[in-house]
């Protein structure tokens, strides 16, 4: 119990690099301590190795690599000296703009894709691979409410995986077919026919997330 209080104030002391929701100072440290590691590891030098060659010791290093310190602009210079990378490289992460999507429930983007019909609804939850991004990877909520006699099968670039939240389906993939239940998950290859064979318990309803390189890369 002692063990577990102790480790929870030393999360609220902003000790935790991994704990989400700290302070701006706190999250410059991290990114500032996984670049260092970053470069010492792409170099295949040691904790030992690179705290000799910038005059720390291995302990400082170590408190840096893991964001628990603070390290002064100069030894950020020497850190910087012994890697042969500029200073600014270490806050290159730390400045690169993150961008993050938040749909409320049921204001997700209506997608009509081939096979949209009354019934089956596409919703698009956001969409990541901006001018810059090599993959491009876009989440869908898919309803199914109404059954029918005649089901789209889709075949695109890039990879796809589905899990199901509610009903039960038979998902047909190439020639393979596959009973889908709240829990269930199925990740494929898109380029292979593929989509809703049997409807068997309305309604249903399954994340899909469609992943594919961007063309100009």
């Amino acid at each position: 119990m002692r063990q577990g209080k102790a480790s929870m104030l030393k999360e609220r002391d902003g000790q935790n690099p991994h704990q989400i929701g700290g302070a701006r100072a706190n999250l410059l440290e991290v990114a500032i301590g996984r670049e260092v590691r970053h470069f010492r590891t792409k170099l295949g030098m040691t904790v030992a190795d690179l705290a000799n060659a910038a005059r720390l010791s291995p302990g400082m290093l170590s408190k840096i690599e893991n964001g628990l310190t603070s390290p002064s602009l100069t030894t950020l210079q020497t850190l910087s000296a012994a890697l042969g990378v500029p200073v600014t490289a270490f806050f290159r992460r730390y400045e690169e703009r993150r961008d993050a999507v938040h749909v409320k429930a049921g204001q997700g983007l209506v997608i009509e894709r081939r096979g949209t019909r009354a019934g089956h609804q596409y919703q698009l939850l956001g969409h990541s691979g901006g001018v810059t991004g090599r993959v491009v990877v876009e989440p869908y909520l898919i309803t199914l409410t109404k059954d029918s006699d005649v089901f789209p099968l889709f075949q695109h670039e890039g990879m796809e995986f589905i899990y199901m939240l509610e009903g039960e389906v038979v998902y047909r993939h190439a020639d393979q077919l596959y009973r889908l239940l709240p829990g269930d998950s199925l990740f494929f290859d898109a380029d292979a026919p593929h989509g809703p064979e049997e409807m068997i318990s309305l309604p249903i309803r399954f994340l899909s997330v469609i992943s594919y390189a961007r063309e100009d890369t």
